[in-house]
């Protein structure tokens, strides 16, 4: 099926309550002894929560222990995504420009540096983290003029350093003249239904929350039919690489895919993808002890994790991304003997239909049947009776086309309209 189709199905649960559409695990082929497996995985790893979305839809939500859907916990810096995108709307409202010297917002003498200096850090370089501030310092997150130290001019060197970055919360509150709770409420939370609230610098919240604004996210800036963000050239340049030292990184998102990548507190550049077994274009929001948000345009996926640390307390990116996405990729069911080119051979036609499907294929089919989105059947029929189905009862939507053979089961997917 093409993406446009694709997209048109896409889901947004309402702005309030706990409403959400399903997607059964099924229809993506999953088994259930692999999700089984994932979560077994999840609590060994320390997890307390996971939530997948196919095209909004949830596909998985598994809480650990006391932890449960109302459950509240910190974002760590996946939280930096957040604020990329509040920065976007703040440019879009006009209250700020990217290009524009911190020091407009945050007053002379933010820094230790000297005047010219400082007037050279400008909104941009906080975003990309390249600010030139000494990121060696004792502590990372004090904002204090006299931690925040000259080391080399702005885009000379990247370094993950949390001050230049919390401070951009300020810029906002500066630039609004609203406290950051106020602001981000009113750019986008509410908009999207998202719960939550930053404290200390901090954002906080459940589990869902994080998954209402990856799937924002995915949508390029749009909830249903209403616009959060519409800047083209900040949404590009947001998940694309920000300068040219660590190409898997934007404006406080990361990226996968590239040749080469940098971490935090190495000044070092490793060959290769950051999150090899991760989809290519995926993008991710990132926090202390694996706090993830990943999305993956491509399937129009949306992953969460909330916990402790899987093991590595890192500031980003650590070994539990790629862990977890091997598992996530291994939760299709092997094709229990089938030709591997027999779905490949299937066509349906047309696509979106109205009445009647027909199907090619160089099998002979068993048997037929039709999925929901839910994974319940709502249409069967023995072969052979040719290879046309005739579907006027069902009603528009999104489905799946299972052909059962002696090798195996053949999953398409159609619309109806």
């Amino acid at each position: 099926m093409s993406m446009s189709l694709l997209k048109a199905q896409m889901y947004f649960p309402p702005l309030t309550g706990d409403e959400w559409e399903t997607l059964d695990p099924s229809v993506l082929g999953y088994c259930p002894d692999r999700i089984d497996s994932l979560y077994s995985f999840l609590e060994e790893k320390n997890s307390f929560s996971f939530i997948m979305l196919k095209e909004g839809r949830i596909v998985l939500e598994h809480y650990i222990g006391n932890y449960s859907q109302n459950s509240i916990w910190y974002w760590a810096s996946a939280g930096k995504s957040l604020t990329a995108y509040l920065v976007g709307c703040a440019q879009e409202e006009g209250l700020l420009d990217i290009e524009d010297p911190t020091s407009i917002y945050l007053g002379e003498g933010w820094t230790s540096c000297s005047t010219e200096e400082e007037s050279a850090i400008k909104i941009r370089h906080q975003l990309s983290m390249n600010s030139g501030l000494n990121d060696e310092v004792m502590d990372s997150n004090c904002l204090d003029p006299e931690c925040l130290e000259y080391l080399v001019d702005p885009e000379e060197r990247w370094a993950y350093y949390n001050a230049p970055y919390r401070l951009l919360l300020d810029v906002l509150s500066s630039a609004s003249g609203q406290n950051i709770n106020v602001f981000t409420n009113q750019q986008l939370a509410n908009t999207i239904g998202m719960g939550g609230f930053w404290l200390d610098y901090v954002r906080w919240g459940k589990a869902r929350d994080m998954a209402r604004f990856g799937l924002l996210a995915l949508n390029q800036g749009m909830w249903d039919t209403e616009t959060v963000l519409s800047d083209t050239d900040y949404l590009f340049d947001m998940i694309h690489g920000s300068q040219e030292l660590n190409p898997a990184y934007g404006y406080l998102w990361w990226l996968n895919g590239g040749e080469e990548f940098m971490v935090p507190d190495l000044q070092l550049v490793f060959p290769g993808e950051l999150i090899p077994d991760a989809p290519e274009d995926m993008y991710s929001a990132l926090g202390l002890n694996d706090q993830k948000i990943y999305v993956v345009p491509s399937q129009d996926l949306v992953v969460v994790r909330q916990g402790n640390s899987a093991g590595e307390v890192l500031a980003g990116p650590s070994s539990f991304d790629n862990q977890l996405w091997m598992r996530i990729n291994e939760l299709v069911c092997e094709p229990s003997g089938l030709d591997e080119f027999a779905a490949e051979d299937v066509v349906l036609f047309p696509n979106p239909v109205e009445h009647t499907l027909t199907y090619s294929a160089s099998f002979q089919a068993k048997e037929s049947r039709v999925l929901d989105i839910r994974g319940v059947e709502v249409f069967r029929q023995a072969e052979p009776k040719g290879k046309i189905l005739y579907l006027t009862t069902l009603s528009s939507g999104l489905y799946v086309l299972e052909l059962i053979t002696a090798q195996g089961i053949i999953r398409k997917p159609f619309m109806k309209y």
